[in-house]
């Protein structure tokens, strides 16, 4: 009985399918791509404060993890902005408490100018440094899907954006005073048409929670309308103020 070519078929693609293999490994099935976004404890990204110079820097914000490790002398050990590293301290942003209570990831209580400033440098961060992942907490469950507080967050600063448009918009319509300060003067307001006034911003209780007033300038014939305030020690027909 002769030998027959088809018995060698099998061992030829045994041997192309390890030569295949050895060049090409499969990944494992379990490997993620190494660009999804990982999911840190607080205790995991703590490690990453720039006290390990064996591993690179992160910072959270709003539950975002970033690697700054390019910015490292500002958020490396020493660095102006080392508060930040290894942690999310998105209140910090706007607060500028940076030590004890002041570097927690809470947004309670502020005003919605205040979470559309943090929302905005989360976006800062989005565009200069690089995403690696989120946190579990507050912002993110176990499984990387946003919780109900993030989606809050989202919308208060929603909110806060479109009140700041209708607050300009709003104040477009009155020409704001000139103003200027002086060591030897002091401050001096003053109007090329109109005569100064304060007047209430009314969406700046909505956005920051506080009333304020800014300076505008009216027309003569507008002077007699309710909530119009003079300077004070300046005279009513002055269209130049100094306080």
């Amino acid at each position: 009985m002769g030998w027959s070519p088809f018995l060698g078929i099998p061992l030829i693609a045994a041997l192309l399918s390890f030569l295949f293999y050895k060049n090409f490994p499969l990944k494992s099935l379990n490997s993620a791509p190494q660009n999804f976004p990982r999911l840190f404890t607080v205790e995991e990204l703590a490690l990453y404060n720039g006290s390990d110079p064996r591993l690179p820097i992160f910072l959270g914000i709003i539950g975002s993890v970033f690697d700054v490790s390019k910015g490292k002398s500002h958020y490396g050990v020493g660095g102006g902005y080392n508060h930040f590293a290894g942690r999310d301290a998105s209140r910090a942003f706007v607060s500028g408490n940076f030590t004890g209570d002041g570097l927690t990831d809470s947004l309670r209580d502020l005003s919605s100018a205040e979470v559309k400033s943090i929302v905005d440098w989360r976006d800062f961060y989005f565009r200069t440094y690089t995403y690696v992942g989120k946190l579990v907490g507050r912002y993110y469950d176990g499984e990387g899907n946003p919780t109900k507080y993030l989606k809050g967050v989202e919308a208060k600063a929603a909110r806060g954006a479109q009140l700041m448009e209708k607050q300009k918009n709003e104040e477009a319509k009155l020409p704001s005073c000139n103003s200027r300060w002086s060591q030897q003067e002091g401050s001096e307001v003053w109007c090329d048409d109109g005569y100064p006034r304060l007047v209430q911003r009314p969406t700046e209780i909505a956005l920051t929670g506080k009333m304020s007033k800014r300076c505008a300038c009216f027309k003569e014939e507008d002077l007699d309308q309710p909530g119009l305030e003079v300077y004070e020690g300046c005279d009513y027909s002055a269209k130049t103020c100094r306080l």
